[in-house]
């Protein structure tokens, strides 16, 4: 052990701190070594780039291309300021707000737990993205998957920013902000009493503390800085693939086909919430392209705004990677239903 860095007073090679003649002189070939090698390799890139580049930029530069990155950029750019908001909270959860806040604050009792847990979502001020790793933090700190789950999908839908966004995207029409609220709180209510009632645990992967475990999860600034790492990054790679899937979506489908469906009603439902999921918009900026589909039905494009915060592709991508595939699937599959359900009844009553 005498030998070994930092053990007897941090020093390389020598204990004490010392360095030999023979430790600088095997430092000083190993970064040479690493510099030719590392050198000779940028070269080469570089070589290759600038033969091969401009060809390539000419193949690939195409208007599909171009619409492809654009939709992609628009989504992880949109995705990402809010999805590390989300992150923050999740840390802050985690490594600053002790278990027994949670249990104080909502029932032990699952059905009661859920509406409140869903009317809080108007708390945070965030999208889709963000929600995901806030409802696993809930989770870590012991709240039941059914409230949490059921903040998850109210939080991006009835905060007050995107209320103040829809009645600007629908000035004088009040009805379009109402309806908005209370069919995204009906179907976050409604999830989280059938999951609170059918679900398994099985079908859940719970998320695990930073550290593997609740005894070994570190806190205050510590446990806030490696929750934030984890969550981010971890989060962050399936905003990515779901940007990915949604531009894709965007430059294979022609406009043509979205036409047909224009002339009925219930297609036109149908139509728009299936938009919703691949589009990928976030839920501040989902109103305005809701209003700009004025061809449209009210209730079609309340249905776009209400499914839009609660299943898309980027959402699925970072449910999978939060809480495991197999309840993504399911949870996803059963959230579309409820929120064009709830967007056509609501609908039909306000609208």
């Amino acid at each position: 052990m005498n030998g070994e860095y930092g053990e007897q007073g941090g020093g390389y090679g020598r204990p004490g701190g010392g360095w030999s003649v023979a430790d600088g002189l095997r430092f000083a070939v190993r970064a040479f070594v690493y510099a030719v090698v590392g050198g000779a390799a940028l070269i080469a890139i570089a070589t290759v780039a600038s033969v091969l580049g401009p060809t390539l930029a000419l193949d690939l530069y195409t208007p599909a291309v171009a619409a492809w990155w654009t939709v992609f950029t628009a989504v992880v750019v949109q995705g990402v300021p809010f999805l590390l908001l989300g992150t923050v909270v999740s840390a802050a959860i985690g490594a600053f707000v002790p278990e027994r806040v949670f249990t104080r604050l909502l029932p032990r009792n699952p059905a009661l737990a859920v509406p409140i847990a869903g009317a809080a979502g108007v708390v945070l001020p965030g999208c889709e993205c963000a929600s995901v790793p806030v409802a696993g933090s809930l989770m870590r700190r012991g709240v039941a998957p059914a409230a949490a789950l059921a903040f998850l999908l109210s939080a991006p839908a009835i905060n007050p920013v995107v209320l103040v966004a829809t009645s600007i995207a629908f000035p004088g029409q009040p009805r379009m902000v109402l309806g908005r609220l209370v069919a995204s709180l009906v179907t976050a209510v409604i999830m989280g009493w059938l999951w609170a009632r059918f679900g398994r645990d099985e079908w859940l992967r719970k998320p695990l503390p930073v550290g593997g475990s609740s005894a070994s999860e570190p806190s205050g600034w510590r446990g806030f800085s490696a929750g934030l790492q984890h969550d981010f990054l971890h989060a962050g790679g399936f905003l990515v693939l779901g940007a990915g899937a949604a531009a894709t979506f965007n430059i294979v489908v022609p406009r043509s086909v979205l036409d047909v469906f224009t002339g009925s009603a219930w297609l036109a439902v149908l139509l728009l919430a299936v938009l919703a999921v691949v589009l990928c918009v976030c839920s501040e900026a989902d109103a305005f392209v809701a209003a700009s589909l004025s061809g449209f039905s009210p209730t079609a494009r309340l249905a776009f705004m209400v499914v839009g915060p609660m299943v898309d592709l980027k959402l699925i991508a970072l449910q999978a990677g939060t809480f495991g595939r197999a309840f993504a699937v399911r949870f996803s599959s059963v959230t579309w239903v409820v929120a064009v359900s709830s967007s056509v009844v609501v609908g039909w009553w306000l609208l």
